[in-house]
């Protein structure tokens, strides 16, 4: 038997749920565990704030949402999670940071919707709630698909968040030719990518047409050569596609080799992870077009506008998590008959919120994301 699958839209839920009679003896309790003190209370901050503007938009006294300080320190966070307990929260929103999770284990009758985008597969009370690299590499795989992408390679950083990804490669539909590792060292990056391309050979692949042509004595001799000289290498790519695995001036550091061993966004699709839009993206022409899945930019626009109207700041990317973490609670505690346990993110279950759609299941979160391209100075939506 087909198992049926609802997505329902977040305004949907607001219409439906936020206006019904629904009837429930006692309040829906959501623990939320964020930085209010310390180096990091402006992130928790936003938090708050993003969660006020998505208690406001379902418009439902049911809802409680109780605040607790991390501190952004495990043993803080432990135990700000056992007076949630105390209180009768049975799921918590938070915490933000992947190293205040290691304690939280010892709470087994409470779920966690944790903001880090790190898999995690050891804590059955932990959900990993952020855009993790599976989710990635699954928009990725269709992307692959669509375009009959077949020769794929992944460049990955030897960097802290080079098990992520590797873990995201695994999990996921993800199709590979071959799997690369680089330095962020220029010189030994330069070298690295000369090396996966080819550039060396190429190179002296035109080097050696170039002086046989001049050798010859082809009656076309002099436009051959003229074309010849137009080019920097000679030969194909042994790939159609290249997954970038990395962000920032990294990434444009990587991009830049690219170019430099004449391999180009024209003739090669040049793909990466979520960039969450850099708008310094935009500035870089020889990099376009440049491929990436991510959040619905258009709700994410939205957000931050009406953020800022309401709070006369701009929001930080994880208050955007948190005010669709809200929405989600909501629906699977409507759908669970309104008992707070467990098995709520262990059937499989979608929901549509502003980010995309969560796919939940197993008590596990993947999401749905949507495909842009920077192109023309402008990112554009593929689907």
């Amino acid at each position: 038997m087909k198992i049926l699958i609802k997505i329902i839209i977040f305004f949907h839920i607001i219409c439906i749920f936020g206006n019904s009679n629904i009837r429930a003896n006692e309040k829906i309790k959501i623990g939320l565990l964020v930085p209010l003190t310390g180096k990091d209370k402006q992130v928790g901050e936003s938090i708050i704030k993003s969660i006020r503007l998505a208690i406001n938009k379902i418009d439902n006294s049911i809802i409680e949402i109780i605040p607790k300080d991390t501190m952004s320190n495990p043993e803080t966070t432990l135990r700000s999670a056992r007076e949630l307990s105390i209180e009768g929260v049975k799921v918590v929103i938070g915490p933000v940071f992947n190293k205040n999770l290691i304690y939280l284990n010892e709470m087994e009758n409470m779920i966690f919707l944790s903001l880090t985008n790190k898999i995690i597969n050891d804590q059955n009370n932990i959900i990993s709630a952020g855009i993790n690299s599976i989710s990635q590499f699954n928009t990725l795989s269709k992307f692959q698909k669509i375009n009959k992408l077949q020769k794929t390679i992944i460049l990955i950083p030897k960097e802290n968040y080079m098990e992520e990804i590797e873990k995201g490669i695994k999990y996921s539909k993800i199709d590979n030719k071959r799997v690369y590792y680089y330095d962020s060292e220029p010189t030994v990056l330069t070298k690295q990518i000369e090396k996966i391309t080819k550039y060396k050979i190429r190179k002296r692949n035109l080097d050696d047409a170039v002086k046989e042509m001049e050798k010859s004595n082809d009656p076309n001799k002099e436009r051959k050569l003229e074309n010849l000289n137009k080019k920097d290498t000679l030969g194909n790519l042994n790939f159609d596609s290249i997954i970038i695995s990395d962000f920032d001036e990294s990434l444009k550091s990587i991009i830049t080799s690219l170019l430099y061993t004449d391999v180009s966004p024209e003739n090669i699709y040049f793909l990466t992870l979520n960039q969450w839009f850099d708008q310094s993206l935009l500035k870089e022409k020889n990099f376009q077009p440049i491929y990436f899945p991510s959040i619905n930019k258009n709700n994410y626009d939205t957000f931050v506008e009406n953020y800022h109207k309401k709070f006369d700041e701009y929001p930080n990317q994880l208050s955007f998590l948190s005010y669709d973490l809200v929405g989600l609670v909501y629906y699977l505690i409507i759908q669970n008959n309104f008992v707070v346990d467990k098995k709520m993110f262990l059937k499989k279950n979608m929901f549509k919120g502003k980010i995309g759609i969560f796919e939940v299941k197993n008590n596990k979160i993947n999401h749905i994301l949507n495909f842009y391209k920077v192109e023309n100075e402008e990112f554009k939506k593929i689907f």
